[in-house]
C-alpha cells in the first residue's frame, strides 16, 4: 500500500467566504452534492475541507470526510455523531456490495453454469499456495489489541500464509504500516505477499463477522468459517 503524496490547495487571498477559499477547484453546486452524499451539512462539508488543507490532510491525504471530522471533533457529543454516520453510511455500502454480490453470483450462474464463479469479495490468493488449499486465511485485527498482535506473531511464526485486515483503520495506510511495525510484521512477508495488508473497509461486516478481535476466518465452501 502506497498513501498519495498530496499538497494544500491554495486559498485565495482577498474577502470570500471559506466556502469559497476551501472549495476553489469544487463549483459550489457539487460541493454541496457531495456533502448531502456523505450526510454532512455545507458548514461540516467546509470545516472537512479546511482540515484537509491541515496537518491531517498532509498526514493523512486519503481520509473520508466523516473520519476526518469524527478524528478533530470538537465535543464528544461531536464525535458520537460522525460516528454513527460512518457505521450508517459502512451499512448502506455493504449492503450495496452484497446485492451486487448476488445479482453477480446469479449472472454467471446463468450464463456459464459449468464455470466456476468468481468472487469478488475474495481475499488476494497466494500464488504459491497448493492447489488442495480450501481458501486463504484472513486476519481480522484492530489497533491497540495486544491479544491481534500476539496472533499474527503466532501465525507468522508458524509460516502461515494470510491477509491482515485492520478494522476501524480509516483508510489510513500510515495506521496499517506503524501496527505492522509494533506487530513485527516481517516486511520481507509482506513484499512476497505471504502475508497481505489491507483496511478492512467494511469487510468484517460484508461477512456477517461477530465477536471480539483478532478474528481467523477462512472461506470453505462460499461460507466463512472462523478457526
Amino acid at each position: 500500500m502506497s498513501a498519495t503524496q498530496a499538497q494544500p490547495a491554495a486559498v485565495g487571498t482577498t474577502n470570500r467566504s471559506s466556502a469559497m477559499q476551501v472549495s476553489i477547484d469544487v463549483p459550489r453546486q457539487d460541493a454541496q452534492a457531495l456533502a448531502r452524499a456523505w450526510g454532512l451539512h455545507d458548514d461540516e462539508w467546509t470545516r472537512y475541507q479546511q482540515l484537509m488543507q491541515g496537518p491531517l490532510g498532509l498526514a493523512s491525504p486519503q481520509l473520508d470526510p466523516l473520519s476526518a471530522l469524527g478524528i478533530e471533533a470538537r465535543s464528544d457529543a461531536e464525535r458520537r455523531h460522525y460516528a454513527e454516520l460512518q457505521v450508517q453510511f459502512e451499512v448502506r455500502r455493504v449492503q450495496k456490495e452484497l446485492r451486487y454480490q448476488q445479482a453477480y453470483d446469479a449472472a454467471w450462474k446463468q450464463l456459464y453454469p459449468t464455470l466456476q464463479p468468481v468472487n469478488l469479495h475474495a481475499p488476494a490468493t497466494d500464488t504459491a499456495a497448493s492447489a488442495d488449499v480450501p481458501g486463504r486465511l484472513a486476519v481480522f485485527v484492530k489497533d491497540g489489541c495486544a491479544a491481534c498482535d500476539d496472533r499474527v506473531r503466532a501465525l507468522q511464526a508458524q509460516g502461515s500464509t494470510f491477509d491482515v485486515y485492520m478494522v476501524g483503520s480509516r483508510q489510513d495506510d500510515g495506521l496499517i504500516r506503524q501496527w505492522a511495525q509494533h506487530a513485527g510484521v516481517d516486511p520481507a512477508r509482506v513484499r512476497a505477499r505471504t502475508i497481505t495488508l489491507n483496511h478492512d473497509a467494511g469487510r468484517w461486516l460484508s461477512i456477517g463477522g461477530q465477536g471480539d478481535l483478532p478474528a481467523i476466518v477462512r472461506e470453505v465452501d462460499g461460507q466463512w468459517q472462523r478457526q
